[in-house]
């Protein structure tokens, strides 16, 4: 298997894992290693899905606050647990991930909305991460300049 295609399945399984989160908070952590042994036979894919699950789940009120800040007309609290989750992984990976292209981490948040939500969220989590985005790029900008 690729490792793109490697990398997918992890944001898959972080993704759905963020969603059990999103439900029974630290609780689904206990579950992690289990819920991702059952879902590949793969180490490197268990190992970024894992990597990638803490880490947003560490900074989740940093990630939902670029959220709802980049989500003007949308209460975070509104989104279905899917989309939530989605935006969720992919603000942690823009902001805590440099090593992740921002275009493959949105255009992956995209895919996923694709193939696990509904129809028009593509758009939406395409534009919300596009937000985040620039606003942490124009952040880092200034950081800069400072």
């Amino acid at each position: 298997m690729p490792t793109a295609d490697k990398r997918t399945r992890a944001r898959e399984l972080a993704m759905q894992v963020l969603c059990q989160m999103d439900v029974q908070g630290d609780a689904a952590l206990d579950m992690l290693g289990i819920f991702l042994a059952e879902n590949t036979d793969e180490p490197a894919i268990r190992e970024m899905a894992e990597k990638w699950t803490k880490g947003a789940w560490q900074v989740v009120a940093d990630c939902d606050s670029l959220i709802a800040e980049a989500a003007v007309k949308w209460e975070l609290s509104r989104l279905n647990q899917v989309d939530r989750s989605i935006l969720r992984l992919g603000a942690y990976q823009l902001k805590y991930c440099p090593d992740i292209p921002a275009k493959v981490v949105i255009n992956e948040a995209i895919e996923l909305a694709k193939k696990f939500s509904a129809g028009s969220s593509s758009g939406f989590v395409n534009g919300v991460l596009d937000a985040i985005y620039r606003k942490l790029r124009t952040d880092s900008d200034n950081q800069c300049e400072k």
